[in-house]
């Protein structure tokens, strides 16, 4: 057995749970990153700063211009949550047709959830 391949398959023992947990959010995020930043000051993208989005209004961004779903969305006072969030990221245009975003979702539930994990904890970052 390679070097490589052993600690792969140990690093999930050597390292506590929730440091797997952010790596695999990080890494779910890294796509996330051509439109969207974790940066609070970041301005700019296409997409809206994703800071501290989980407890935020749904198109929440003062300083974006949101597709008209999700200013709808606001209006009704809609919150992203985790389980918003989580729905949401398995499959954006479902949950708000006509949405501008071109995300098809993600479809592996673990990574999902990993990512949800690393957007609701600002310390994963």
């Amino acid at each position: 057995m390679n070097v490589r391949l052993l600690s792969l398959l140990l690093l999930p023992v050597l390292l506590p749970a929730s440091a797997v947990a952010e790596e695999g959010g990080a890494r779910a995020f890294t796509p996330c990153r051509a439109c969207h930043s974790l940066d609070p000051a970041e301005r700019g993208l296409p997409g809206p700063n994703l800071a501290g989005v989980v407890g935020r209004a749904i198109g929440g961004d003062a300083a974006f211009d949101y597709s008209p779903v999700l200013r709808k969305a606001r209006d009704d006072g809609l919150r992203w949550d985790p389980q918003r969030l989580a729905t949401f990221l398995a499959d954006p245009a479902s949950m708000f047709p006509g949405l501008w975003m071109s995300m098809r979702g993600i479809e592996d539930a673990a990574e999902r959830q990993a990512l949800v994990r690393f957007l609701a904890d600002p310390s994963a970052r």
